[in-house]
């Protein structure tokens, strides 16, 4: 079976060249017929030079976009009118360039400020983020954003897709906003959503994780092989994926059929990973994960969205429940004295 690969790269441009400076990278993705989603850090010469020899190479590019750093890096809540205006800015150069581009990619992620002031100043940014549960107009001001982001990419002849982490499958199926609203993402419909099922994130249950939210994911995201952008405040670095434990996320995201996303390119090439592609075992025999205990989390996970969501109604709930054991237990002790 023909597989579907697409490799992150999030280079500034000047590494981006250097990377392609190695002339074996263009071939090994040639020999994949893989693609890129290409992280957008710069609009640069340098990119610039890349995708044009990527295009004469009809190796297919997405565009993954991103914002600058002080202004949330990742698309979120907090930045969708910077999202709409940096689309249109990568519209004006691709055009002065004469780039080929087979797509678009949105990164849906918390602001990158938030997510390193949890690692410096919790205390100040948790509260800050519970606070926008009650904001209910801000996630419908953003949602309608980024639905004319998406639409406004389509009538431009793009194919879009999300890059998400894969509880938003659980916030769905609970029917519910509070993931969205407590962490800033966004639900965005697109024409292809990739789920980030990084297991280096969640060892040592990481492969579990993959496995189960693989069955529902219409396009998986594997990684982390290396590179990718650093947290201010963390303390200890990510700890890549092994060769051994990158085959068998490979595998296992193989056998449901469905496309395959890398972070990262660079990482790929630097541990050596790219070269062994070409000759890879897809089809190798690899044990499955157990997913019980990953499945009965996400349940309950559903469930407390679902009540979350809904508050009125689990007070209400749990008024009646108080109440039933308070007339059982008087109707009990009326039976004693009689």
């Amino acid at each position: 079976m023909k597989t579907d690969l697409t490799f992150f790269c999030e280079l500034d441009g000047v590494s981006l060249k250097k990377l392609f400076e190695n002339r074996f990278v263009f071939d090994d993705l040639k020999s994949l017929n893989a693609s890129i989603s290409m992280g957008m850090l710069d609009f640069s010469d340098e990119r610039a030079e890349v995708v044009r020899q990527l295009n004469l190479l009809g190796i297919p590019v997405r565009a993954w976009l991103l914002l600058p750093k002080e202004k949330g890096y990742w698309f979120n809540l907090n930045n969708s009118d910077d999202a709409l205006q940096v689309y249109e800015t990568f519209k004006l150069w691709s055009k002065e360039n004469d780039l080929d581009w087979a797509g678009v990619g949105l990164d849906i992620e918390p602001d990158i400020n938030d997510m390193a002031g949890v690692l410096n100043t919790p205390l100040k940014t948790i509260p800050r983020a519970l606070g926008r549960l009650k904001d209910k107009a801000r996630i419908a001001k953003a949602r309608k954003d980024y639905k004319k982001l998406a639409v406004n990419i389509r009538d431009d002849g793009y194919f879009v897709e999300s890059y998400h982490f894969p509880f938003i499958l659980d916030e769905r199926k609970a029917k519910s906003t509070v993931i969205q609203r407590i962490s800033g993402i966004v639900d965005v419909p697109v024409d292809r959503e990739v789920l980030m099922l990084y297991s280096s994130f969640f060892r040592p249950i990481g492969q579990s994780i993959l496995w189960s939210y693989a069955q529902q994911a219409e396009a998986i995201g594997i990684g982390n092989t290396g590179g990718g952008v650093v947290l201010e405040g963390r303390r200890k670095p990510e700890v890549y994926l092994s060769w051994g434990e990158f085959s068998t996320d490979l595998r296992l995201a193989w056998q449901t059929r469905k496309p395959i996303y890398v972070f990262s390119l660079e990482g790929c090439v630097e541990q050596g990973f790219l070269s062994r592609l070409v000759t890879f075992e897809w089809d190798a025999e690899v044990r499955l994960p157990k997913q019980k205990l990953v499945n009965s989390a996400r349940n309950v996970l559903s469930g407390l969205l679902w009540l979350a969501q809904r508050p009125i109604l689990a007070l209400t709930g749990v008024a009646g429940l108080i109440g039933a054991i308070s007339v059982i237990r008087s109707g009990k002790r009326k039976d004693k004295k009689a």
